[in-house]
């Protein structure tokens, strides 16, 4: 009788763990499912590309600066740290390096950094107007 009562508590146990383990996991891929494919925000931001680098050592992405110059005061001009997941969008800005664009982002918030380095993603880049 003690026997079954321990390998009736083993498999209950076992059942269990198991349980929460593919609960936490679900849950985990609906998050990411979630913060991936829903933007937190969306704008655009005006200024000039200063770098753009492909990098990482598991999961490369395109992580680059853009210098926002401000119009007319002397001033620090303020970064803005952007990551490029698409080829395409990342030729365009290699292109024009230099020189001022506008680039229009999507914020994602709280994607683990195997998805970029930072939570703007660019979605399209073109030259500034009256450049």
């Amino acid at each position: 009788m003690t026997n079954n009562f321990i390998s009736t508590l083993i498999r209950f146990a076992l059942r269990t763990v198991i349980g929460l383990v593919l609960t936490v996991v679900i849950g985990l891929g609906l998050y990411l499912v979630f913060a991936y494919h829903f933007t937190y925000s969306k704008g655009e931001s005006v200024g000039f590309v200063q770098k753009l680098s492909y990098k990482g050592w598991v999961c490369k992405t395109w992580e680059g600066e853009q210098i926002r110059a401000l119009a007319t005061l002397p001033a620090i001009p303020e970064k803005f740290a952007f990551t490029v997941r698409d080829d395409a969008v990342a030729d365009q800005i290699n292109k024009q390096i230099g020189q001022k664009v506008v680039v229009e982002y999507e914020q994602h918030k709280g994607l683990p950094g195997c998805f970029g380095e930072t939570e703007y993603f660019i979605t399209k880049v073109t030259p500034a107007p009256g450049e």
